[in-house]
């Protein structure tokens, strides 16, 4: 099936399911929200909610997970699917009908608004994806807001521009990983990663110098990594930030591990992969 006809398939099928939100509109959400923002008007403490909160009441949560119906999520697995794995571009247009009061329940349902493409643009070609999303209380519509992204696939040259920036204070480094070693900055006695041009101590005399470690190391923290799909990644895949038996902590991939054995403490010794002649990454190998 293609973008297009994938496309015209979710539009058909209108607006999903109305999400009710986990909480009623309430003070305490109101009291955090304009304290982070700033705003000090005074009716936002008597019982009126911000219009610009409508999206908080309906988010999913920490833990939450898209509806099975939900038109976005579907629409980016589609092209996912196809090879569009990057988002940027971001925007939204939001109208609000009326303000909502302490006590109601809101409700929302999205549709898909178009999907228009493919466009080349300058990351890449890409589709811009449109939803609409509206938001009840009751049957009254209180607000909806236009969303927009772009899905787009990157081009060789635009994924090389991902790769790290080789500066000065870098160099020793990466040159380091090509040698199959990790080398760590030091200043007298202090050792420190990421590198960086000035000195801790403040002595702006001090010249750095850098040490090879050990390459052992347990697992600090850690995350796995389900979706966007990644070019030449199976998914998923971890990615950990490992405490060196010297002190510093370094993030890289931690390969041929099961995500469910990966845990924090999990000791762990360096590996490289060779991306190219010129860049080498560290990554980590669960120590057997």
């Amino acid at each position: 099936m293609s973008v297009e006809e994938a496309a015209a398939r979710i539009r058909a099928q209108g607006e999903s399911s109305r999400r009710l939100a986990r909480d009623p509109v309430n003070q305490a959400m109101i009291n955090n929200w304009v304290e982070a923002i700033g705003d000090a008007n005074p009716r936002y403490t008597e019982g009126v909610a911000p219009p610009v909160m409508v999206q908080v009441w309906t988010m999913n949560g920490l833990h939450g997970q898209r509806a099975a119906d939900d038109p976005l999520g579907a629409m980016l697995a589609v092209l996912d699917e196809a090879g569009y794995t990057s988002v940027v571009a971001t925007n939204s247009e939001q109208t609000y009908h009326r303000y909502l009061r302490v006590g109601e329940h809101v409700s929302a349902s999205t549709a898909l608004e178009s999907v228009v493409g493919p466009k080349r643009t300058a990351l890449g070609e890409g589709w811009f994806v449109t939803t609409r999303t509206s938001w009840y209380v009751g049957d009254e519509l209180v607000a909806d807001m236009l969303f927009r992204v772009l899905k787009f696939a990157p081009p060789p040259s635009a994924r090389g521009a991902l790769r790290p920036v080789v500066s000065r204070d870098t160099e020793f480094f990466w040159e380091g990983t090509k040698a199959g070693e990790l080398r760590i900055q030091r200043w007298g006695d202090v050792l420190r990663h990421p590198p960086g041009p000035m000195p801790p101590e403040g002595d702006l005399d001090a010249k750095p110098d850098w040490v090879v470690a050990s390459g052992r190391g347990t697992v600090y923290s850690y995350v796995v990594h389900h979706r966007p799909a990644v070019p030449g990644k199976q998914l998923p895949f971890v990615i950990a930030l490992v405490e060196l038996e010297e002190g510093v902590r370094m993030l890289g991939e931690l390969v041929g591990a099961d995500p469910a054995e990966v845990h924090i403490g999990l000791p762990v010794t360096a590996t490289f992969l060779k991306v190219d002649d010129d860049l080498t990454l560290p990554a980590w190998r669960v120590a057997r």
